[in-house]
């Protein structure tokens, strides 16, 4: 189980201090996908990251598994068991697909394994294995290609932010089967920043943030219908094919 209690975060700007993040407390069961979505600017994308490791509460505690993370680096929680996939993923020039994957599943993988990995996010591995994780990937590729090494990680705790930004529509199709198979076949807890509504509609939970703090959590079914035909969560019900 993750765990944040009490948690306050904010950042110095031109104007002053900001909060963004203001005595938050939430739980994540196991086993379950949980989608945090709400208006722009409320908190969403440092939630994820604070739960990374990128960023730090100003005050607060981060629970994994009953153990206090508050203060471990990124590394520090990836060893425990903690994935995190970017909004826009990093390139790395001269590593390969294969050798990304061998790095992300901690040891040097098969071609069947790889295979297996890229197949689950819709990539041909024959097609992508040698190539360079660079720019001369699409932003859909890229992101597939983060999903596979979380995928190839198979960590208790996966976090994607906003994993539908930048991709095409195809893409974005795809990632939805993606994120179900995971749900059905990973014993993990996953959870996903997002406002698409295709995607908010596979989760277990939806929590709905908005100027640092939780305005409402609930099942897929107490919450949704309630944020469809209203600003309460501007863009919280967003398509790609609108």
């Amino acid at each position: 189980m993750l765990e944040l209690q009490n948690i306050s975060f904010g950042v110095e700007t031109a104007q002053g201090a900001k909060e963004i993040i203001r005595n938050l407390s939430l739980s994540f069961d196991d086993n379950r996908l949980t989608v945090i979505t709400g208006p722009n600017g409320g908190g969403k994308s440092t939630i994820a990251r604070l739960i990374a490791g990128i960023e730090k509460p100003d005050q607060g505690h981060i629970l994994f598994n009953g153990e206090d993370i508050t203060e471990m680096s990124v590394t520090d929680r990836a060893r425990k068991g903690i994935s995190y996939a970017l909004q826009q993923p990093v390139k790395f020039k001269g590593l390969r697909v294969m050798d990304l994957l061998s790095i992300a599943a901690g040891r040097n993988i098969t071609l069947d394994s790889a295979c297996s990995y890229l197949s689950e996010v819709g990539l041909c591995a024959k097609d992508y294995i040698n190539r360079e994780v660079n720019s001369s990937l699409s932003g859909g590729e890229l992101k597939r290609i983060e999903i596979a090494t979380v995928i190839a990680r198979k960590t208790p705790l996966s976090v994607f932010d906003e994993p539908e930004a930048g991709i095409d529509l195809w893409s974005f199709q795809n990632l939805i089967h993606v994120f179900e198979r995971m749900r059905k076949n990973s014993k993990g807890t996953i959870i996903i920043i997002s406002h698409q509504e295709r995607i908010l509609n596979i989760a277990d939970e939806i929590v709905v943030i908005a100027d640092g703090s939780v305005q409402r959590r609930g099942s897929r079914e107490e919450i949704l219908p309630a944020l469809i035909g209203t600003d309460s969560a501007v863009n919280a019900c967003s398509t790609l094919s609108e």
